[in-house]
């Protein structure tokens, strides 16, 4: 298994611009609604370490996946002790909640792409300092686009990904307010819990289409 660049995971991240959380308490479901992603088209995907067997399921599909430019990160890591775990299972990006200095700087040791969460100018800016590559504004849904303008206000430089409330409506409302990328969870995955794996490719396609053509009204 290949570990990309950290410039290069962050530069696809922000190519790419959705990030797929993965989180249920069955690693089957996890599996196959990773690859029903995958099949869809979503090529960075977050495996959240609330569950047990993440770190199991991020080595496979790196194995599986690398060489078809598929990114792996680890998310809800909670201290630089995970993230070293995650780091050794071959996660490519970290993802936390909100600030751990010592999670930032284990990153930093290892040229890992870390995205520590914030929700204030304020905690944006710690973030920054201490040497997140992007920021996740977490729970974005609780504000709406409106938290992205606010933070790119004082901090225009921020790369911000807000997590939580992102939809296929509004999704571009996100874009237009300043976001690089956005991380989505429940609105991909909630048919896995059904066994409806096909929907789950749908879904993944539907918004990859959303931000290809997104990207190419921007060039216009």
């Amino acid at each position: 298994m290949s570990i990309k660049a950290k410039d290069e995971v962050v530069g696809l991240i922000k190519e790419n611009r959705i990030i797929a959380i993965i989180r249920t308490d069955e690693q089957e479901i996890a599996l196959k609604a990773a690859e029903a992603m995958i099949s869809g088209g979503i090529s960075v995907l977050e495996f959240s370490y609330t569950m047990r067997f993440a770190g199991e399921l991020i080595k496979e599909l790196n194995e599986k996946y690398a060489k078809r430019g598929v990114i792996i990160g680890a998310g809800t890591i909670l201290d630089p002790e995970t993230a070293k775990i995650a780091i050794s299972s071959g996660a490519q990006f970290i993802i936390s909640p909100y600030l751990n200095i010592e999670t930032v700087k284990m990153c930093l040791r290892y040229r890992i792409a870390c995205i520590p969460g914030a929700m204030t100018v304020k905690e944006t800016a710690d973030c920054m300092e201490a040497g997140a590559d992007m920021v996740k504004v977490f729970p974005s849904e609780l504000f709406g686009p409106a938290i992205i303008k606010a933070i790119k206000g004082p901090l225009p430089q921020a790369a911000l990904v807000p997590t939580g409330g992102i939809t296929l409506e509004n999704i571009n409302t996100w874009f237009d307010a300043g976001a690089e990328a956005v991380g989505i969870g429940t609105n991909l995955i909630k048919k896995a819990s059904e066994g409806d794996y096909g929907a789950v490719t749908e879904r993944a396609h539907s918004y990859v289409e959303k931000v290809t053509s997104y990207k190419t009204l921007q060039r216009l």
